[in-house]
């Protein structure tokens, strides 16, 4: 699903990422490890190509995402990633459902195909009663699963999650945790997520552990 050749990646005379090479086949979820400053994150936003890297290649469903021009990456983006981040990011002016179904707009499908898809995928989540409701009116928990929501809401090839759980209460955790289980189980989906929590990384189908911006053997 993921592959990765070679990337490197520096901010000024920092070199980041020292020449990372992954494979990550469907269907299974990594987890990404390490101490602060190892390049987990900025490693996630190559792969969701909201960063380019300095040298390396990047293949996404067998697509060379960097040979795109800046439109057909952005709509490459919309279409085949999900995104999660530790904060939510929702639009408070925003309902629950509306949220959802900005990326489906996005990618120009219809109001009813996309509040459709929105309701389908919000009843999953168990958040149905929730539909109407602003992210004030959430708690942290929902307000996340909301944010998963719209990460799926375009069916995406591949879930990238950076330190999703990692402003949520131990239950809350433990719930989010179970549920991108679930999406690798019931629906086949491709999940790489960096995380501080070891006990959920063990968990995962492999861990990849960087250091000083290597992927340590």
């Amino acid at each position: 699903m993921i592959q990765l050749q070679n990337i490197t990646k520096s901010f000024g005379k920092l070199q980041v990422l020292k020449g990372i090479d992954l494979q990550i086949p469907q269907g299974k979820l990594y987890s990404i490890v390490g101490p602060s400053g190892a390049g987990k994150t900025t490693l996630l936003q190559i792969m969701g190509t909201l960063s380019k890297p300095d040298s390396g290649h990047l293949e996404i469903r067998k697509q060379a995402v960097f040979s795109l021009g800046e439109k057909k990456m952005a709509a490459f983006r919309n279409r085949e990633i999900g995104f999660v981040f530790q904060f939510h990011y929702l639009l408070p002016e925003f309902t629950a459902l509306e949220n959802v179904c900005i990326p489906a707009f996005i990618a120009k499908k219809s109001k009813k195909e996309a509040e459709g898809r929105a309701k389908d995928l919000l009843q999953f989540l168990g958040l149905e009663n929730r539909v109407t409701h602003k992210p004030a009116e959430l708690s942290g928990g929902e307000r996340q699963r909301v944010a998963v929501a719209r990460a799926l809401i375009n069916d995406p090839a591949v879930i990238l999650a950076d330190e999703p759980s990692g402003n949520l209460d131990t239950k809350n955790r433990e719930d989010l945790h179970d549920l991108f289980f679930q999406l690798r189980d019931q629906f086949n989906q491709t999940l790489v997520i960096v995380t501080h929590d070891e006990d959920f990384a063990r968990q995962s189908d492999k861990i990849i552990r960087m250091r000083d911006g290597w992927i340590e053997e």
